[in-house]
């Protein structure tokens, strides 16, 4: 049987924080975590529980106390604070619970900040392209303002996908929609995926969002430290 290739590999990762009377609090501790490429994966865990925390420890905006972290094969943990800056910009898309949408940009422009530093820069049709895929082709000269909440998400998922990253982080994507934009956003993402081959991470906290994924792990199985401040 061929080896599947890794887009993450998480080995040994510990992660800690000050505590406000002294010591520290270790949030993370996780022996193995993988995804294979193309692969999609739900991470369920309670609010606070360290979630987001690992989303910025793949996305290189915080830095393990140990441990390793591997994307398509690039030791993240070994690079420099601007290496990983750059390495996210061209590797890791990310889909947040705010959308952080540019407001005096229009709805064509802030996707194509998203090529700026990734692999679909100099793509103008790209652009195009992923607006018409998540069906706003007829908004795309549209600021944030003139947009639903739901647009602007839908305006945040093509962003994400513009520069042709490698793994898609999601934080709780669908935290701020109604139920029926919830499961359209899901079906979205999911579906853009697919098409571009692109492994995907979702934390949230929601079971009916994670049961929408063939594969589902849950942050207290996989992080020893739940298991430690248990006792």
């Amino acid at each position: 049987m061929a080896n599947v290739e890794k887009t993450l590999q998480i080995t040994d990762l510990v992660k800690t924080f000050d505590q406000p009377g002294g010591g520290r609090l270790t949030v993370l501790d996780i022996p193995k975590f993988e995804i294979n490429a193309g692969e999609q994966v739900a991470l369920i865990g309670q609010s606070g529980g360290g979630k987001t925390t690992l989303l910025h420890l793949i996305a290189g905006l915080l830095t393990p106390d140990s441990g390793s972290i591997r994307l398509v094969g690039t030791e993240l943990t070994k690079l420099s604070e601007q290496g990983r800056d750059r390495f996210r910009a061209s590797t890791i898309g990310y889909v947040f619970q705010t959308f952080n949408l540019l407001p005096a940009f229009t709805a064509i422009e802030n996707v194509r900040l998203g090529m700026t530093f990734g692999h679909g820069r100099m793509n103008p049709s790209r652009a195009d392209e992923l607006l018409a895929r998540v069906g706003l082709a007829d908004r795309a000269h549209y600021r944030p303002s003139q947009l639903s909440v739901g647009q602007q998400q839908r305006v945040a998922i093509a962003r994400s996908l513009a520069g042709k990253p490698r793994l898609l982080l999601c934080d709780e994507p669908t935290a701020n929609v109604d139920p029926v934009s919830a499961e359209n956003v899901l079906d979205l993402i999911r579906s853009s995926c697919q098409e571009e081959n692109v492994a995907m991470l979702m934390v949230t906290h929601s079971m009916d969002v994670a049961e929408r994924f063939d594969r589902i792990e849950k942050l207290d199985q996989i992080n020893q430290a739940f298991s430690a401040t248990a006792h």
